[in-house]
């Protein structure tokens, strides 16, 4: 396929990359999330993302988000490399981390997230919603085109959780090689069951949908594109299932969704575990797909990608899509992925 499908959009004036960084203790159980190298390590990756995606390395976390057993590189290589061909402004929010990185963040007030077992997950929903909505107010005087990320380890079950409590059925990604389905689907019944829901009984109420299944990664980002759609903001959502996650809360709370789409990596589509397609379909939403063309590397790290170890975060796929917007190409962008990575060295 080509460098990003369908052809995107003329360059924007002024263009802004957000990453929504957060934590969920949903992350914790054992053998659900990959995005670290022990479930306890996933709480330091939205914080080493950020690091790498501001400085090209890490200053204060103790170990670089890697997924074994390869220890393929996060996906915030991609997101910085874009970052730094294209000029793009940006900013991080920090919307419930447990661990907070050594760089600038935008602090919206948010405790991290609980275990979706319990009876609530996230706390303050409407808070968050309203603090990152004010932000969005006071951003977008300066941007015409905003792209949306996110980093946030176990977001694929909370995806999931959420979008069982508003009624749409399928199976989300993962960064993982073996995709834990059956893990997720378990920790997503006994959510449903610890919250007293059922499929579908919160279609009428997304704000208790993230409330008791999602995490707070999600009011944030629901907020965000709340207060820029008030202004005919061009919104992109960088991720996969987790953003079509966002999306279907966007949809159900009855924002206008008119200028709003997903920007995602082929590694999300491609993935025969997951029916993300199928799901983006359901709701409506256009989707710009990214393929870095990782087969081409000589780093064996980034043949990983290629192999399905990791598919999507930080806002990669949305940055790769800023990335064409700006008319980089594919050679250049995947160069520039590998002087990160041996900066790092990483993925070698």
């Amino acid at each position: 396929m080509a460098w990003i499908e369908p052809e995107i959009p003329a360059k924007p004036k002024n263009p802004l990359f957000l990453c929504v960084l957060s934590n969920t203790k949903t992350a914790h159980i054992p053998k659900l999330s990959a995005a670290g190298k022990t479930a306890e390590l996933t709480d330091y990756t939205p914080a080493g993302d950020a690091e790498l995606m501001e400085t090209g390395n890490i200053i204060s976390v103790p170990v670089l988000p890697m997924t074994p057993p390869y220890d393929t590189p996060t996906p915030a290589i991609m997101t910085r490399s874009a970052l730094k061909l294209t000029g793009t402004p940006y900013h991080f929010v920090n919307s419930g981390l447990i661990v907070t990185p050594g760089v600038p963040c935008i602090d919206l007030k948010a405790k991290p997230g609980e275990d979706i077992r319990e009876a609530i997950a996230v706390r303050d929903v409407q808070g968050i919603y309203e603090r990152a909505k004010f932000l969005a107010k006071r951003l977008r005087d300066h941007t015409d085109h905003v792209v949306i990320g996110e980093s946030i380890p176990g977001g694929t079950t909370t995806a999931k959780g959420v979008l069982s409590a508003l009624g749409y059925d399928g199976n989300v990604s993962s960064s993982a090689d073996e995709n834990p389905l059956e893990l997720k689907n378990r920790v997503v019944a006994e959510g449903l069951e610890a919250s007293g829901l059922t499929f579908g009984s919160l279609k009428d109420d997304p704000m208790k949908a993230i409330a008791c299944m999602g995490d707070p990664m999600m009011p944030a980002v629901v907020g965000l594109a709340a207060g820029f759609q008030e202004k005919g903001v061009k919104v992109v959502l960088g991720g996969g299932t987790q953003m079509a996650a966002v999306y279907a809360l966007i949809k159900h709370l009855g924002i206008n969704t008119e200028n709003i789409s997903i920007a995602t990596t082929r590694y999300v589509v491609e993935d025969k575990s997951a029916n993300f397609m199928e799901l983006a379909k359901n709701l409506g939403v256009p989707v710009y797909v990214a393929d870095p063309g990782f087969g081409k590397s000589t780093l064996k790290g980034l043949h990983r990608y290629e192999a399905g170890t990791i598919k999507e975060g930080a806002g990669a796929g949305g940055a790769m899509y800023l990335a064409g917007l700006h008319e980089i190409s594919q050679d250049e962008f995947r160069s520039e992925v590998e002087n990160v990575c041996k900066v790092l060295k990483a993925g070698e």
